[in-house]
């Protein structure tokens, strides 16, 4: 009968690859040698057994071990199983304990894994490596967790100074960090304002009362742990 493929899985290194199947009569765990010289021949059966059980996926584990799931068939497939539907088969997972190594030194270990009363189906979970860590020399690597994503864009300032109001409206975009630093000089560099500021998402915004303030170019300033960007402005 043509084999259903079911599922794969390589081990560590990377050097083998395991592929499971079933049809009406039997499932099976084949090894494949990605190293050998002709891959196709170096095919090897580390797992056969007849029906009821029906082989699912494989999965590496965080030890490196790969699971594989079964499901009970036992000629009416129920899902959910009914409560009189447990045994071996469903009850725990089978294990491939040294995947890196060749053919019976793989060490398949038959529904040996027990799931605490749990029952299997042919899936497992899919669980990506989220802790690759950076592939030196590669100018594509890109796997970063959402808080770890560069900034890439420069930091801008905007202040737009309002006469009849007598403010200086502050907007800054694209900071880095989370607290900083307002400033305001005169045009003989004296500061002549001064407050601490929060970063909320890498925007800042601020209406400066410029009351009383004589007529000439001001200099903004906001400074955060990372970066200083800087802005002029003029009261006519």
């Amino acid at each position: 009968m043509v084999p259903f493929y079911f599922g794969c899985e390589f081990s560590a290194s990377g050097r083998y690859i395991y592929v499971s199947s079933n049809d009406d009569v039997e499932s099976r765990i084949v090894q494949f040698d990605l190293l050998a010289p002709d891959i196709a021949a170096s095919k090897d059966t580390i797992a056969n057994f007849s029906l009821p059980p029906t082989g699912g996926l494989l999965k590496r584990g965080p030890d490196d071990k790969i699971y594989f799931s079964c499901v009970y068939n036992d000629g009416i497939l129920a899902y959910p199983y009914p409560d009189s539907v447990t045994s071996i088969y469903n009850l725990n997972l089978s294990v491939i304990n040294y995947p890196d190594s060749a053919g019976s030194a793989c060490d398949f270990s038959p529904f040996s894994f027990y799931l605490g009363g749990n029952e299997t189906y042919w899936g497992l979970p899919n669980n990506p490596e989220y802790d690759l860590g950076a592939l030196d020399g590669s100018p594509c690597d890109t796997l970063v967790g959402i808080q770890q994503i560069p900034n890439t864009v420069p930091p801008a300032l905007h202040v737009y100074y309002h006469p009849t109001w007598e403010k200086a409206f502050i907007n800054a975009e694209h900071l880095k960090g989370h607290s900083g630093k307002l400033m305001l000089y005169n045009l003989q560099g004296q500061m002549i304002y001064e407050e601490q500021i929060k970063i909320q998402n890498g925007y800042y915004t601020k209406d400066l009362s410029m009351i009383g303030k004589a007529k000439g170019m001001y200099m903004v300033v906001v400074e955060t742990e990372q970066e200083r960007v800087v802005k002029k402005f003029v009261i006519e």
